[in-house]
């Protein structure tokens, strides 16, 4: 079955696509082959729209609405160009999964009364999708999970076990987004076996940093030059790892609502109150991501049994320095560091392989979240399937799902 993976991510800058080749193997397993993968860069005018959206007053209704529907054609034009960069005609693929775009994640909100509820939300509108390219959508992949009692992250982990699960190797699937998270996957694990949570921030607050810096001239840390010219103030980093999110044991999820612009905020006011330099400051905080994942590492995973690999993967993993530091705090504890890229999953299109593989869960009734990762009650299908004009052969194709009641 061809299966395309759209999703965007913290940093909202584009929509990463990927088209896949999913089949089945003896013994339930999927096998899972990339086709070809590529980023569809947002409109500078769209990507500040949606960062101002993400704001917890940030937009009205009426602009919700609107972005809800130009970001839904962005998702189209994305799948419609995966597809063709592949030589695929969109009427050979099968189905399509669509993260869409985060703007609100709440997952331990801090409201009394009838509004202590979780909430999630991701623009990007499935019918538009579906309307542009006549493919079978399944989409809003994390409510089920937190009606089931879970967080709705992370959601990658039962693909990383799918994809990275070894029988003699232990490793950790490390990816460094806007936000950085950890799946945890022990040699020969089974997927209830498997593990994984939000560790804090990584490229989000990097990239507010280098923005506001430079004035607006860069929107992220190309190659990690500007932390590369800077100092890292070691002692800067035991006071930024109080941070309250960084006590909580798992499972647990953040995103922009705690590390946001506010946060990105802070910690160049702290830096300059410091005497630092901006590019010190920017050391620092890139630092402050790797010295938070080995210490979620060394301290939520390690007592639980050695690891031997991080596999890496999102756009942290195209930093140098970033990646450095990774490997510096690493070696106390023994791990190796690699690429997802030698697991044939790109660095910065492995979430959107993941989101291809979720729908095809969902489409055959099978569970896409892990409770030991969310916290969620029970395994539950996640997502809503919108039918396109190949919805009627597809059904036939997969047949009764498990309550014989169809896919």
């Amino acid at each position: 079955m061809l299966v395309i993976g759209l999703i965007s991510g913290t940093s909202a800058d584009g929509v990463d696509a990927a088209l896949v080749e999913i089949g089945e193997r003896p013994g339930g397993r999927l096998s899972i082959g990339l086709r070809h993968w590529l980023t569809a860069p947002y409109p500078a005018e769209l990507r500040q729209a949606v960062l101002a959206a993400c704001r917890e007053c940030g937009a009205g209704t009426a602009q919700l609405s609107r972005l809800n529907f130009v970001i839904g054609e962005e998702f189209a034009r994305a799948a419609r160009m995966v597809a063709g960069a592949a030589g695929v005609p969109l009427s050979s693929v099968d189905l399509i999964g669509s993260h869409g775009q985060t703007v609100w994640h709440d997952p331990l909100p801090a409201a009394s009364g009838m509004w202590r509820r979780s909430s999630t939300l991701q623009l990007g509108q499935p019918q538009v999708i579906v309307e542009r390219t006549a493919v079978t959508v399944v989409a809003d992949f994390r409510p089920r999970d937190m009606a089931a009692g879970g967080q709705g992250a992370p959601l990658v982990p039962l693909v990383d076990f799918l994809t990275l699960g070894d029988p003699g190797v232990g490793r950790i699937a490390l990816n460094l987004g806007g936000i950085a998270n950890v799946t945890v996957l022990p040699a020969g694990c089974c997927a209830a076996d498997v593990r994984g949570f939000d560790t804090g921030p990584a490229n989000m607050v990097i990239d507010a940093l280098a923005e506001t810096t430079s004035g607006g001239a860069l929107t992220y840390d190309r190659d990690g030059l500007l932390a590369a010219a800077g100092r890292v103030d070691e002692g800067w980093l035991g006071e930024l790892a109080e941070h309250p999110y960084f006590g909580i044991a798992p499972p647990k999820s953040t995103g922009r609502e705690v590390f946001g612009p506010h946060y990105a905020r802070e910690c160049l006011a702290a830096g300059r109150a410091r005497g630092l330099g901006d590019t010190d400051i920017i050391a620092t905080v890139t630092a402050h991501t790797a010295d938070t994942v080995v210490r979620a590492i060394r301290d939520h995973v390690r007592p639980h049994g050695a690891m031997a690999e991080v596999v890496v993967s999102g756009g942290g993993a195209l930093n140098p320095f970033l990646l450095g530091q990774l490997e510096t705090r690493l070696e106390g504890l023994r791990m190796t560091v690699r690429p997802s890229d030698d697991f044939g999953l790109p660095v910065e299109g492995k979430e959107a392989v993941a989101f291809a593989v979720l729908a095809y869960l969902t489409l055959h009734g099978r569970p896409g979240n892990v409770p030991g990762v969310t916290g969620a009650e029970r395994p539950v299908v996640l997502g809503t399937i919108v039918p396109g004009d190949n919805f009627a052969s597809l059904f036939r194709r997969v047949g009764p799902g498990p309550d014989g009641g169809g896919p």
